[in-house]
């Protein structure tokens, strides 16, 4: 099933300016030709911007680490107001970050929605997180002694983000940074520059309106050396960096070697399991939208889904009617559950790895065609596509950023795991059962090896009260809910003598 309305470039365009203007952004100073604002809902362009230079960053870089001087003595409690208001203006623009959500990444309108809705969500949870700062006290061996930690603002963090997730990823990270008395420089991707400068803007006027100082936050735009540059800044402390694992392979050792921190959220090739006794129509609907969700462009989306053999049939069959009743096309227009890909690149990787499942013995049961050519000849539409596969060939151990799902077969639950387990990238993974003990055996520290591990419930959809983030390839931070703040502060052990006397520890005897 087909959407065939699909929105003109010229009203994207309108649309696009009417939410920035909303926003706060004057695009009169943005403009340039080295960046190119487009979107995957007609494959046109839209804007061209300007790009920073490797000096423009560098002075940002300056202004930023100016900024910190000031910020790391604010109280965290004011801290935390700068971001109360920040989430009040996105409640407020929610609409118009859609909008550009929408223009810039082709998202359907609820799950674009939902973003912004993450972006609210973590400031609500950043503003508490203001006042929770704690450290611990430890006993102290030695008499009259006070043993504790504290914790302190790290410096300028930077931030690398990825297209599928505009603006949700950059506040997880700002809004905690923030709270925690960092900086925050922002390098969005080439692929969705709107949404970054209507988000700036937005901070910038929650700065302003609760007496923050300038330059806690900034955005630098451009290609590749843009965000080198920030990467081998020795005076960015942190740099937390959403991409592919090749960029991550990039990024890494680079920080590494200047002692930086790295946050680095990579690949993912995320699987569930279903067992005989899973309760098939909730499996089938969570697979569905972790499968085919933002055009398959999650770093969580449902990539392989390994299956008891005796049940593997119906569950293909059911997924097979669900897909085809997918409609795909327009994001803007109601009843729209697939939008485009991003762009051609996308297609193309897409096609490939379809044909070499193929060769490598797989079935093409639903999907994987190019749909609305005439209507959208520069965009890239598709049918999610099901591949019954006979085993985990070197393709599917590979990460392709489009809408193919796997079905593989198992037997018995150990080799079901170590099926889900033998792939280089470990982000989020399921497993859909009735049985307790399977569920068990799935969390269990033999059992699935991902960062996030769920239960009767799909690979995609994350809540930001958890720590967000993967294992192996997929890089091993943490960023989001739970403790994931600390990696924006440096931790301080100290030592408080109130006693009077030198006491050494462990009973060492230094005396004269």
């Amino acid at each position: 099933m087909s959407t065939a309305a699909v929105s003109t470039t010229d009203g994207i365009r309108a649309t696009a300016e009417s939410a920035l203007t909303r926003c706060g952004v004057d695009l009169a100073a943005f403009k340039g030709d080295a960046v190119t604002a487009r979107t995957p809902i007609t494959g046109a362009a839209l804007f061209g911007l300007r790009a920073d230079t490797p000096q423009d960053v560098d002075r940002a870089v300056d202004t930023a680490r100016a900024a910190f001087h000031t910020w790391r003595t604010t109280p965290a409690p004011v801290r935390g107001a700068l971001v109360k208001r920040l989430g009040e203006l996105l409640t407020e623009h929610k609409q118009d970050l859609a909008d550009l959500v929408t223009v810039e990444a082709g998202k359907i309108r609820s799950e674009a929605l939902g973003e912004v809705q993450e972006m609210i969500d973590i400031c609500d949870f950043a503003v508490g997180l203001s006042r929770q700062l704690y450290g611990r006290t430890m006993p102290s061996e030695r008499p009259g002694h006070r043993l504790m930690e504290t914790w302190h603002p790290l410096g300028v963090a930077g931030v690398i983000t990825a297209f599928n997730f505009p603006v949700a990823v950059w506040a997880w990270n700002t809004a905690v940074a923030l709270v925690c008395g960092d900086t925050v420089l922002w390098k969005p991707s080439e692929l969705t520059p709107l949404t970054a400068l209507a988000c700036s803007a937005l901070l910038d006027r929650a700065a302003a309106d609760s007496g923050a100082p300038a330059g806690l936050n900034q955005v630098v735009l451009g290609a590749a050396d843009v965000g080198e540059r920030l990467v081998d800044s020795p005076q960015v402390a942190l740099i937390s960096a959403t991409g592919s694992t090749r960029m991550g392979r990039e990024v890494g050792p680079r920080v590494a070697a200047r002692f930086g921190r790295s946050i680095l959220e990579l690949g993912g090739n995320n699987a569930a399991v279903v067992t005989a006794s899973a309760d098939l129509e909730l499996t089938v609907n969570a697979a569905v939208f972790a499968a085919s969700g933002t055009a398959g462009q999650r770093c969580t989306t449902l990539r392989r889904l390994i299956v008891h053999e005796d049940i593997a049939d119906t569950v293909v069959e059911r997924l097979v009617r669900a897909y085809g009743r997918l409609p795909v096309g327009d994001p803007f227009q109601d009843g729209t559950l697939v939008g485009p890909l991003v762009n051609e690149a996308a297609h193309t990787a897409m096609r490939a790895s379809l044909e070499r499942a193929e060769a490598e013995g797989g079935t093409l049961c639903a999907g994987g065609e190019r749909q609305l050519t005439d209507a959208a000849p520069g965009a890239y539409y598709v049918r999610p596509a099901i591949v019954r596969m006979p085993a985990q060939t070197a393709v599917v151990r590979e990460e392709t950023f489009a809408p193919i799902l796997y079905v593989l077969t198992y037997r018995d639950l150990d080799e079901a795991i170590a099926l889900h387990n033998d792939v280089p990238q470990g982000l989020s993974s399921g497993i859909f059962t009735a049985d307790q003990a399977e569920a068990e055996r799935f969390l269990a520290a033999d059992g699935a090896d991902c960062g996030i591990v769920n239960v009767n419930i799909g690979t995609s959809g994350a809540e930001i009260g958890g720590a967000f983030g993967g294992e192996k390839e997929t890089g091993g931070g943490r960023e989001s809910g739970s403790d994931a703040w600390r990696a924006y502060m440096r931790r301080a052990t100290n030592t408080v003598n109130y006693s009077g006397q030198v006491a050494l520890a462990q009973g060492v005897d230094f005396s004269a």
